[in-house]
């Protein structure tokens, strides 16, 4: 504890000198824990995003062929999937938990004197096994009401508020357009989401009286915007899009012989978490180097600052060698003094970089925090390099002649 008290009082001596030392662990230490914090919670947003609309999902969307000759064929193949592809899917996969089709448009709702736009979502009883809504009143949409048509809806939290205020919507009849619906149920709020989209802003409709009554009024036509599915596990979720893939080419006539590419496209969330992660990651990694070459130079001005100390301090080394000090002694005062410094440089950018992230987050609703392991490992390195680059001016302070350096002014 000497030791460590001779170091402090060796740096408070020049207290300039010494601040000015620290700035590279400063700088480096304080950028290395922002920017893991920041990269922490970029991916808490993205996994946020991703869960919002349920786990091991793969959504499914119709897309424009190729023709054999390379070229795109007509807009009438853009909508190829049905609500058949999404009964084909459902009753002959084995790695599925359920197969959901969607429609979705965009619709003035009217309720006495209220009004108000927004999503409705044409889709089946399983919507609530892929997206994690709850009802909060009433009940949802049925299988009976899909295969009936019925014109039956369940509102979201925020087309409730907005055309009922504080009354409880169950029961009521509302129009969609022009068509009039009942209102069945209510779903609790979920909030916004993570890119900070109204989650709650939705009507959730049969699917098939969206297609009949919203879409496609008074035809036969059951293409669908897209169809989602639920693995059974994250692990089955490659061969779920294999299975997929291999039920709509079989339906819709796609082989090799035919020589047209799929007229749909396949895409799974959990694969732009994994895409996300890995730029986060390459980002991080790129900007902790750029952190790490200031802890570089940090370290650099310590091993400059300490080897003028042992100039000046020349005569103080002999005095303390003339009384019975040995070399280890004199080089275990300098490691000491060179950890001091770099530890305290740590423990200022730790505190700078605590009040960066706390602004950032405050300022931008980041879910960016400053965690103990973090602080922990930067703290830890900080020291490490102050001893590091404080090796060679201690082995020289150890290394000087007692009566040359008594000699010294």
């Amino acid at each position: 504890m000497e030791i460590i008290k001779s170091a402090f009082r060796s740096l408070a001596g020049n207290r300039v000198r010494s601040l000015l030392t620290m700035i590279g662990i400063i700088i480096g230490v304080g950028s290395v824990i922002v920017m893991v914090s920041l990269g922490r919670g970029a991916a808490i947003v993205v996994e946020g995003y991703i869960a919002s609309f349920g786990e091991n999902i793969i959504h499914i969307y119709p897309s424009q062929p190729k023709t054999s000759s390379g070229t795109r064929a007509s807009s009438g193949g853009w909508f190829s999937l049905t609500l058949e592809d999404a009964k084909a899917i459902a009753d002959e996969s084995f790695t599925l938990t359920c197969s959901v089709p969607q429609i979705t448009v965009t619709s003035q709702v009217i309720f006495g004197g209220s009004n108000w736009k927004t999503s409705i979502r044409g889709t089946t009883e399983d919507f609530l096994k892929i997206r994690p809504f709850r009802v909060k009143s009433g009940i949802f949409i049925s299988d009976n009401d899909v295969r009936s048509g019925n014109k039956v809806c369940v509102l979201g939290a925020t087309p409730a508020r907005e055309l009922f205020g504080q009354s409880d919507p169950t029961d009521s009849l509302i129009r969609i357009g022009r068509i009039p619906f009942r209102v069945i149920g209510v779903l609790t709020e979920q909030g916004v989401d993570a890119l900070g989209n109204d989650d709650d802003d939705i009507i959730i409709v049969p699917v098939t009286t969206a297609l009949r009554r919203l879409v496609h009024y008074g035809t036969n036509n059951d293409s669908v915007h897209r169809i989602t599915v639920q693995a059974k596990s994250r692990e089955l979720l490659g061969a779920a899009e294999d299975e997929v893939k291999s039920i709509l080419r079989q339906r819709h006539r796609i082989n090799d012989e035919s020589g047209n590419s799929d007229d749909f496209t396949v895409y799974q969330l959990t694969e732009v978490l994994e895409n996300t992660e890995k730029t986060i990651d390459a980002l991080s990694i790129m900007l902790s180097s750029v952190a790490g070459i200031s802890l570089l130079i940090g370290g650099i001005g310590i091993m400059n600052i300490m080897l003028v100390t042992v100039t000046e301090r020349t005569h103080e080394i002999g005095i303390r060698m003339s009384v019975g000090a040995r070399p280890s002694n004199i080089r275990v005062q300098f490691l000491t003094e060179a950890a001091v410094l770099s530890a305290v440089g740590g423990i200022i950018g730790i505190a700078l970089a605590a009040a960066a992230v706390a602004v950032i987050a405050n300022t931008f609703h980041w879910p960016a925090s400053v965690s103990a392991d973090i602080v922990i490992i930067a703290s830890g390195f900080s020291a490490l390099v102050g001893m590091l680059f404080g090796l060679w001016p201690a082995w020289k302070a150890s290394q000087l002649d007692p009566i040359e350096a008594l000699r010294t002014e």
